[in-house]
Parts: structure tokens; C-alpha cells; sequence
């Protein structure tokens, strides 16, 4: 029987119908289900449902996640009892309450199975090892570089503190998003295409949640906030993408591009309150206008064509020429002047075959960036697929005659 996310979300504290907005469990499970079509069109939609064919042993779910080797499935158990603590509210602390939420500080250990099992052999006293800090003590989180070659982007082992939502390790955040203060699970992770290394034995691992500060739900978000958030995904897009990390840069884009666009009726809220504002020769100080801190509407549309373009790149190097094609389009589309965004258009047209399209993205570079040496190859590399197509063509047609 298959049991889709949204069940997970406590009866006590339901969506608010009136939102058209996503949690974000939601909004990263979109991001990589996009990257997922985008590698293998045909890949099965039901891996992104909960599975409780397992009721005996718990509640098991499973889904996808974005690491920087990949796309993989993990599927997780509850294990033990799960906590009956009632649905906080706004003024409760928030390790009393359901989960956490985005923006929320977690205190959380990630160990391999096989490394705890023989930890729970040895009697001594770091079997209940307490987290370092107090949650109320912790400012921010614990810092630590993304590992190209580890599927499991935390230190192991230890007690560590993430922010939900930033996606700093995609499995854990997912994991700890339908988790209470205080419980574990356990985790089967697996990659969902066969690597060329020697590593797709799939890990088994163990996370716990001891504590976390209060969150937000996405519906819940000061539009100021979310756009510091979008600020914030793409500049670590940014980071990933320079160190390497491709999938985590795709990833990042996403997510920053899933919040962006939420944000669409408050920039025109704050556009049309300009402008009577000028008509009435007066400015509004009110310091709680929940436009404040937004984007003005030509920086909400030049960085939405950045997100789109940064995307389409990353989808060039990840063999997803099609979806690449379609996001460099919605860049050129937002910002016809991006130079970037034609050529990647250009490279993602050339790459699916389509060369008439490609050519066009080419020369509306050469109208923008006169005699580029990256323009004027690309068309010469066109212009000799296509002789070469000829002469293949006109060899078969004389055979065919002769």
C-alpha cells in the first residue's frame, strides 16, 4: 500500500487550505523528483511514495535524494515507540512539539549500523552520550565541508547540528523532518543507477534527533524571510558548483528557485504599492509592511533567469540536455540580454539534435557579444555536422539510384 508524504503531517496541525505552498519536504522532494525526470524520464514516480507494507515493525517511507555522487533511494524505519507529545502551540518550545520545520536548529548523531552495533557491544559510558551543548546554548550550526566521495554529508558518529532546509546532507534532513525530539530511525540507503566504482553496496544507518529550535512552515514565512533564504540557496549553489559538487548545485538552484516563485504575487503587491505611493507623492515607513526587504520586480525577474540559467548548466553536465534546454528558455525568456543563457540554450539544442534552434540561440549570442569566439565555433561546429549529415544522406539517396 502505498502512503504519500503528506500523511506524515499531524492531523492537529494540517496545511491551511487557503495556501497554495509547499513544506519543505514537499519542495525538496519536487527538486529532486525534477532532477530524477531530468536523468531517467522513465524512472518510476512511485519511489517518491511511503510504503507501509511493514506495519509490524513500524512506519516505513521512502524517497529520493540529491548527494554529490547522485541521485539515491533511501527507505527509513521508525524504530521504537513513536512519541505521543501533543502539537505545540506557537508560543511552546518547539522540542515539545510534532517535528521540526524549515529554519530549524537540530541536534542530531548519524552513525553506520555496523559501527553501532559494536558500540552497543562495549559497555562504557559514551554508549549514552550526551550532545556537547545545550539546544538553547547552540548560535548556529556546526560547520563542515560536503565530501564528493560520502553519501552521508555529516561526521558520523558524533553529535552535530544542522539547520533544516539549507541541505547540507539532503538524507538527514529529510529523515528528521517527520521526527519527534528524542526518537531514531533507521536508514537503507541505495544508489538508484549502478555507480563505476565498487561502491553500490547499499548503507544502513541509524539517525537520532535529540532537540531543535522552533521552525517555519513555508505558508508560515515572512516573504522577507523567504527571499533571504532564496539568497541564500543560490550563493551555495554557487559554492557547490565552483568545488565541483554538480548534483548538490542543482539541488541548491531548486530549492531556491521552488521559494522564488512564491514570492511572485508579493513583488507585484510592492510594485503596485509604488506606484501610489509616487502618484501620491509619499513614501509608507511602516516598518511591519510585509513587503518589506523583497526584491524589487526587475531583481525578482533577473535573479529567477539566474536560477533558471545556473540550473540549465548544471543540467548540461549532468547529461539532462532536454531539461536544460527548457530552464536556459525560461532564462532568455526572463532576461533576453543574458549571453549565458543563449549559449546554454545554444549547447542544450546542439546536444537533443534540434540544430536550426541551436543555430538561432548561437546568432542571438554573435547580436549580443559581436565576433564570441564560443558563438562562432558552436556555429561552425553546426554548420560541419550538418555537411557531413548531407554527404551521409546524398551517399545513401546515389546507392539507392545506382
Amino acid at each position: 500500500m502505498h502512503k504519500p508524504f503528506a500523511s506524515k503531517i499531524p492531523p492537529e496541525k494540517p496545511l491551511k487550505p487557503r495556501y497554495k505552498e509547499k513544506t519543505h519536504k514537499a519542495i525538496a522532494l519536487s527538486c529532486c523528483w525534477t532532477l530524477v525526470r531530468g536523468m531517467n524520464p522513465g524512472h518510476p514516480p512511485e519511489m517518491l511514495h511511503g510504503i507501509d507494507n511493514q506495519s509490524d515493525v513500524g512506519d516505513v517511507s521512502s524517497w529520493i535524494s540529491v548527494c554529490p555522487r547522485g541521485l539515491w533511494k533511501v527507505q527509513q524505519t521508525q524504530t521504537g515507540e513513536r512519541s505521543q507529545q501533543p502539537a505545540p502551540s506557537h508560543t511552546d518550545d518547539a522540542s515539545l512539539g510534532y517535528s521540526p520545520r524549515l529554519g530549524s536548529l537540530c541536534q542530531v548523531r548519524v552513525q553506520l549500523k555496523s559501527e553501532e552495533d559494536k558500540a552497543d557491544s562495549i559497555v562504557s559510558e559514551n554508549r549514552n552520550e550526551k550532545p556537547d551543548q545545550a539546544l538553547a546554548e547552540v548560535a548556529d550550526v556546526t560547520a563542515f565541508p560536503r565530501c564528493h566521495d560520502s553519501v552521508l554529508q555529516v561526521p558520523l558518529g558524533r553529535w552535530i547540528t544542522i539547520r533544516l532546509g539549507e541541505g547540507q546532507c539532503d538524507i538527514t534532513e529529510a529523515c528528521v523532518e517527520g521526527m519527534r525530539a528524542g526518537e531514531k530511525c533507521e536508514i537503507l540507503i541505495s544508489p538508484v543507477e549502478k555507480l563505476s566504482d565498487d561502491k553500490n553496496t547499499p548503507l544502513c544507518s541509524t539517525v537520532e534527533l535529540k532537540a531543535f529550535t522552533p521552525g517555519k512552515e513555508s505558508w508560515e514565512m515572512l516573504p522577507g524571510d523567504k527571499w533571504e533564504w532564496v539568497k541564500s540557496h543560490k550563493e551555495r549553489g554557487g559554492v557547490r558548483f565552483r568545488s565541483g559538487d554538480v548534483w548538490g548545485a542543482a539541488d541548491s538552484y531548486s530549492r531556491a528557485l521552488k521559494l522564488l516563485i512564491t514570492l511572485y504575487g508579493h513583488v507585484r503587491e510592492r510594485e503596485t504599492k509604488e506606484r501610489e505611493q509616487e502618484l501620491e507623492e509619499q513614501r509608507d515607513t511602516d516598518s511591519c509592511d510585509k513587503t518589506h526587504n523583497l526584491p524589487s520586480p526587475q531583481e525578482f525577474k533577473t535573479t529567477k533567469a539566474e536560477l533558471h540559467s545556473n540550473l540549465s548548466l548544471c543540467q548540461l553536465k549532468l547529461n539532462q540536455p532536454e531539461w536544460a534546454k527548457a530552464n536556459a528558455a525560461k532564462a532568455t525568456q526572463l532576461e533576453p540580454g543574458g549571453a549565458k543563457a543563449w549559449y546554454r540554450l545554444g549547447q542544450a539544442c546542439h546536444r537533443v539534435n534540434e540544430l536550426e534552434e541551436a543555430k538561432q540561440a548561437f546568432r542571438k549570442l554573435l547580436e549580443l557579444q559581436p565576433e564570441s569566439p564560443a558563438a562562432l565555433k558552436a556555429l561552425k561546429n553546426i554548420s560541419n555536422q550538418e555537411k557531413e549529415t548531407n554527404a551521409r544522406l546524398g551517399l545513401r539517396l546515389s546507392k539507392m539510384f545506382s
